[in-house]
């Protein structure tokens, strides 16, 4: 039996041509690192990443029942990007959860061990949240705010406010927190992030780019 959800896959309506895109879910990423151990402890306590197999120069870690989501790789030779922050990169993996809940009950859980995100926003489809690993490659941890990817997805597709500002509003993950132990609804808590300042963040957050510079395009983001 296959291993990918069949809800995850499109049904087919006919028998594919041979010249047809076939369907392949997403499997794994894979990172060189000088920090080996670093990353394995991270992700192991952010995503609660288990190693399935280990030698000198690498290890596989899954968090569900792929044999591996997350390959790090620490051959010879490798040298630190110090300049990481303006390169061309991979800037993020995400990672999405089934339940806000679930999302601010782990920023939670991080905090307390020291793990703070770096930017958190209502991205619009999704309520994230961007933390850096050891090595600043970022992880977005993330709920849909929809609940429902065809819904999320069409909103996306057909949304004037997505189409104005596709970024989103940044959020302070701590004032969230407060406003939820209090006992305001998701749903309430969406609202004001746009329609009042309630959960701004007191500084700018770092979503792990270049420094804006004078004269540069302004983010399509309410801040």
């Amino acid at each position: 039996m296959s291993t990918i959800a069949k809800s995850l896959a499109p049904e087919p309506t006919e028998q594919p041509a041979p010249a047809e895109v076939r369907y392949a879910q997403f499997h794994h990423n894979n990172f060189f690192t000088t920090r080996l151990e670093e990353m394995k402890a991270w992700y192991g306590t952010v995503l609660g990443m288990e190693v399935t197999f280990e030698f000198p120069m690498g290890a596989w870690m899954t968090n569900d029942r792929a044999n591996h989501r997350l390959a790090l790789t620490a051959i010879p030779h490798l040298s630190e990007d110090v300049d990481k922050r303006n390169h061309a990169r991979l800037h993020h993996q995400a990672f999405e959860f089934a339940s806000f809940d679930d999302l601010n009950a782990t920023y939670l859980r991080l905090r307390e061990a020291g793990i703070e995100p770096r930017a958190c926003l209502d991205h619009g489809m999704t309520f994230s949240y961007y933390y850096a690993d050891p090595d600043f490659n970022y992880v977005e941890l993330q709920y849909d705010n929809f609940g429902d990817w065809e819904r999320s997805r069409e909103w996306m597709h057909t949304s004037d406010a997505f189409a104005r500002n596709p970024i989103g509003a940044f959020v302070d993950p701590a004032k969230i927190a407060d406003a939820d132990a209090d006992g305001m609804s998701f749903e309430e808590i969406r609202r004001r992030v746009w329609e009042t300042d309630d959960f701004r963040p007191e500084t700018m957050p770092d979503m792990g780019g270049p420094e804006p510079q004078p004269g540069d395009a302004p983010l399509p983001v309410k801040w």
